[in-house]
């Protein structure tokens, strides 16, 4: 299996990849999430603001959250080997 890639090289198009991000306690995490830029919150409703684009992914059932991951790879590529 190859390791994480960059963030920086991961699709921002809206689908789903598999990043690695660490939470503010410094736990180290990997999860499903997928780029939003400005244009796409903006077509959901509501209040945005530049600040508000980025990556997004689902910390629990209910709850979305920005996170700021550090690398990446296709969602479902640690099962390939």
């Amino acid at each position: 299996m190859a390791g994480p890639q960059p963030i920086d090289t991961a699709p921002k198009d809206g689908r789903k990849v598999t990043v690695l991000w660490t939470d503010r306690d410094g736990q180290e995490n990997e999860t499903i999430a997928h780029y939003r830029s400005l244009d796409r919150l903006k077509l959901s409703g509501g209040e945005w603001d530049a600040g508000d684009a980025g990556w997004w992914a689902y910390i629990d059932g209910d709850t979305q959250k920005r996170i700021d991951p550090h690398g990446w790879r296709p969602a479902g590529a640690e099962d390939e080997e």
